[in-house]
This record gives C-alpha cells, sequence and structure tokens, in this order.
C-alpha cells in the first residue's frame, strides 16, 4: 500500500502536516497553534499496487488542546 494525505481542513493548514508513503505514519511539520486552529480534519487515501490498482480513504480528525490552561 501507499498513503497519501488526499485533503485538509481547514485548507491553508496543507503544509503543516506529511504522511509517510510506506507506513502511512502521519507527522508534524511546524508547530500548532491552539489559539489559530483547535480541529483540524484530513482525509487520507490509500492505494494498493494491483492491476488495476485500488484505493480507499478514511478520515483523520485531529483535535488541539490548550495546554496553557
Amino acid at each position: 500500500l501507499t498513503y497519501e494525505i488526499a485533503s485538509v481542513i481547514p485548507p491553508l493548514s496543507s503544509d503543516l502536516f506529511i504522511i509517510d508513503a510506506n507506513s502511512g505514519e502521519i507527522r508534524l511539520r511546524g508547530t500548532l497553534d491552539f489559539e489559530s486552529v483547535t480541529l483540524y480534519d484530513m482525509h487520507v487515501r490509500a492505494t494498493d499496487k494491483g492491476m488495476p490498482p485500488l484505493s480507499d480513504h478514511c478520515k483523520v480528525v485531529l483535535e488541539v488542546l490548550d495546554v496553557n490552561d
């Protein structure tokens, strides 16, 4: 399988996340700020290497907690 992030909401946040194409592990490229965005909604697509290739998707929701409060 290969994994990719198909979309991120809010769209301006798409550069914050990176996915390992082989394992599907999602990592941060930057920092998250609770004051700016409290919820991220990502759609991840997994595609196999068959002929024809088949794919499916899942929704990943990331809720940011305010550690200062």
